[in-house]
């Protein structure tokens, strides 16, 4: 069944310009010009994964706002934004509301397929059934990821990492001690972000984390080279 798609956009003819090029590559597309017509519509129902702009209609950041609530309804729901706001300052924002991604509308169309596609992979792999005599688990001291469900705990408490965030702490945890560059980071998480992202992706993760565990201290920065995880 073809992945469901959900564009927030209220410029109508880059809101249909985008529908247009998903439609063609085989997705469903739903289109809302504000956040009161998306909010409601997603209440009911979930799509698989949402492309939101920042500024709707009258909502300097409405998106941020629509972000924050879809968050509440889902953890995991793959999210994008993708805006013509291109400042340090929103995308750190947008991140730290829980997108999985952040992308200018400058973005070409082959590189905006390209991630949505990883995030899919990443969805399907979440959902694909577990088999509960299996014990597809990688534990680091008190890190525990469920590799069937995508779910992440830190002694015994759950974490809810985002998509992206769950495959970032993986490609770290997998070899604890190395240090992985950010282009590692990205191949080894099967993302496709730049280096900006990942490292607000890093203080996200790092936060969800000392919520728990105020001495949380896992995830290294090596200055100069990337990160690792500490054993």
């Amino acid at each position: 069944m073809p992945k469901t798609i959900a564009i927030v956009e209220d410029e109508p003819s880059i809101r249909e310009n985008y529908a247009d090029v998903l439609r063609r590559h085989g997705y469903q597309v739903q289109t809302y010009a504000n956040r009161s017509n998306a909010r409601t519509a997603f209440s009911k129902v979930l799509p698989d994964l949402v492309l939101l702009d920042i500024g709707l209609e009258d909502e300097i950041d409405g998106g941020f706002e629509l972000c924050r609530e879809l968050r509440g309804l889902s953890p995991t729901l793959p999210i994008i934004f993708l805006t013509a706001r291109d400042s340090d300052f929103d995308t750190i924002s947008g991140l730290r509301l829980g997108a999985d991604d952040y992308l200018t509308k400058d973005t070409s169309l082959p590189q905006l397929m390209a991630r949505i596609s990883a995030l899919f992979r990443r969805l399907e792999a979440m959902q694909q059934p577990g088999d509960s005599s299996s014990n597809n688990t990688l534990v680091r001291a008190d890190l525990s990821l469920d590799l069937d469900r995508l779910t992440a705990s830190w002694r015994q408490q759950a974490i809810d990492l985002t998509l992206t965030e769950f495959w970032i702490v993986y490609a770290l945890a997998l070899h604890p001690g190395h240090v992985k560059k950010r282009e590692q980071l990205m191949q080894d998480a099967n993302i496709y972000v730049d280096d900006s992202t990942i490292t607000s992706h890093i203080k996200r993760i790092r936060k969800k984390f000392e919520a728990i565990d105020s001495e949380f201290a896992a995830i290294d920065t090596v200055y100069g080279m990337g990160y690792r995880w500490k054993e």
